[in-house]
């Protein structure tokens, strides 16, 4: 079944360029010229795979949408691509704080922004698959998820529930920037933005079960942490 994929954006003739390199790729699409019109997708009974997000639009900001996808508990799943014209630092900062998945500025190339949009939609997948095979080999990893379990170099780790929760999470949005305030909310279950110190303490606790594979997790300056997409080459 092809994916459907929603763009929001206000400008018409982006829009209609966009549908038409989309749906050439073989993806069904949606678009919505502002926030309301894309909430409103939102809640049919067929969700969009992705969001295609601007991140100016007329009736609310990109930024304030994605936190909105990413705080309901409906949509929160679906993968957030958000393209705009404002690609200094904060910016994109801003984008990955509000839960954006990946970050495309204008003027960009038709070309890169389907490779970008297969690789979200791969991660995507992955990670919803990988929950129903429950058993995971990840470079020197091995991830089993309906046990709790995690082994470095076979050699079993013993983790607390918080920390396999944490790890989980991180793992299964491989590739994805996690700021500290979606960790606290989807792993402490804290809505406010409060004691993002103990998001780094934890991290650095499993970082330290981790061994010699601690850079599996990375840091994202100013934002929060990643753990990697792809296995490194630096098993035995």
């Amino acid at each position: 079944m092809a994916k459907l994929i929603l763009i929001v954006e206000d400008e018409v003739d982006l829009v209609r360029t966009l549908e038409y390199n989309l749906r050439d790729e073989g993806y069904e699409t949606r678009s919505a010229l502002d926030a309301a019109s894309a909430l409103d997708e939102l809640k049919k009974p067929s969700p969009p795979d992705l969001v295609v997000l601007d991140l100016m639009l007329p009736d609310m900001s990109g930024t304030e949408l994605c936190r909105r996808i990413r705080n309901d508990e409906t949509t929160r799943h679906i993968p957030v691509l958000m393209l705009t014209a404002r690609g200094e630092e904060i910016d994109r900062i801003t984008g990955f704080e509000a839960g954006a998945d990946d970050y495309v500025v204008k003027p960009f190339s038709v070309r890169e922004l389907k490779l970008r949009i297969r690789a979200v939609l791969r991660r995507s997948d992955s990670a919803s698959e990988e929950v129903l095979d429950e058993e995971v080999d990840f470079g020197a990893l091995r991830v089993d998820i309906a046990a709790h379990g995690l082994s470095v170099d076979g050699e079993q780790v013993e983790l607390t529930a918080l920390e396999f929760r944490l790890f989980k999470t991180l793992f299964l949005r491989r590739g994805r920037t996690q700021s500290r305030d979606v960790l606290l909310r989807d792993v402490w279950d804290i809505k406010a933005h409060v004691m993002t110190r103990t998001v780094d303490t934890h991290v650095k606790r499993l970082r330290k079960k981790l061994g010699r594979f601690s850079h599996y997790i990375e840091t994202v300056r100013g934002v929060g942490y990643r753990f990697v997409a792809e296995a490194p080459d630096d098993t035995p």
